[in-house]
C-alpha cells in the first residue's frame, strides 16, 4: 500500500514538473539573447546620460515628422492627453490575444523580445504581452505602453536595469526609443501602476522576487519615456541581407 502511494506521488510529481518543464521552455523562446542585433538598434544604445523627452507639437504634424525619419536630432511630442489622445489616435487594431505584434529591443541585456497582443495566461506563456485596456494605449498612441511579462522566463534579467538605460519597441514599422526614469517594487494589489500618462511612458511589470518559489507576493515595475521616434527601413535590411548572402 505505502509502495502504491509513494508511486503515485511520484508520477504526480514527475507530471507536474514536466509541465512546468514545458511552460517555461515555451515562455522562453519569446525571448532571443543577440548582441549584435539588439545593439545595432541605435548608436547611441549605451548612453545613459538623461535624454529630454518630445518637445510639444500639433499632432497633425506627427505623421510628417516620424514618417520622414527626421526625428532624431530634434524630436517632437505629441501634445494632449485623454480624450485628444483617444480622438487623435486609432481606436482599433487589428489584432486579437495572442497576436504577436512587435519587438521590445533591451540593448543593455544584449535582449530581443517578442511582444504579443494581451496579458492573458495563454499569451504570457508566449513572451512578453501587452497590456490592452481603458488607460493604455499601443507606442503609436503616444499614451501609457504597458507591457508584461514572467520573471522566470522572459523577464528573468530585469533586475539588472537600471535608471537612464534604453528601450525600444518596434512597433508597425517604427522604432520607439524610451529612456528608464523611474525603478520599483509594489504589492501585486497595487492598481496604481496601470493609469493614464500625461506623456508617452513605457511600463515594464513582471512578479518579484524575481527567485520566489510559488505565487510571488509583489510587482517588479520600470518606467521609462518616449524620447525618440524613428522610421524602421526594412528595404534596406533586406538590401544588408541581400548582400550578405552574395
Amino acid at each position: 500500500m505505502i509502495n502504491k502511494l509513494a508511486w503515485i506521488v511520484l508520477t504526480a510529481g514527475l507530471a507536474v514538473a514536466g509541465w512546468s518543464a514545458i511552460q517555461w521552455y515555451t515562455g522562453s523562446a519569446g525571448v532571443t539573447k543577440d548582441a549584435d542585433r539588439a545593439q545595432s538598434v541605435s548608436e547611441n544604445w549605451s548612453d545613459t546620460d538623461y535624454q529630454e523627452v518630445f518637445s510639444p507639437v500639433d499632432r497633425s504634424d506627427v505623421e510628417s515628422l516620424t514618417s520622414s525619419g527626421a526625428v532624431s536630432e530634434d524630436p517632437p511630442m505629441i501634445s494632449g492627453t485623454g480624450e485628444d489622445l483617444t480622438e487623435g489616435g486609432r481606436e482599433d487594431y487589428p489584432y486579437e490575444a495572442g497576436d504577436e505584434v512587435g519587438e521590445l529591443i533591451i540593448p543593455q541585456l544584449d535582449r530581443l523580445y517578442e511582444v504579443y497582443w494581451g496579458t492573458d495566461d495563454d499569451t504570457l506563456d508566449q513572451g512578453v504581452g501587452y497590456h490592452e485596456g481603458d488607460f493604455t494605449t499601443p507606442p503609436d498612441g503616444l499614451g501609457h505602453t504597458v507591457l508584461s511579462g514572467h520573471r522566470d522566463t522572459v523577464f528573468r534579467e530585469l533586475g539588472e536595469l537600471e535608471e537612464g538605460d534604453r528601450l525600444y519597441m518596434e512597433f508597425e514599422d517604427r522604432v520607439y526609443e524610451y529612456q528608464i526614469r523611474d525603478i520599483w517594487i509594489t504589492d501585486a494589489d497595487d492598481r496604481t501602476v496601470i493609469v493614464d500618462k500625461d506623456r508617452p511612458t513605457l511600463t515594464l511589470t513582471t512578479c518579484y522576487p524575481f527567485n520566489y518559489f510559488g505565487a510571488a507576493p509583489d510587482r517588479y515595475i520600470i518606467q521609462a519615456e518616449l524620447t525618440d521616434i524613428t522610421q524602421q527601413d526594412r528595404d534596406s535590411d533586406s538590401d544588408s541581407e541581400m548582400n550578405e548572402g552574395a
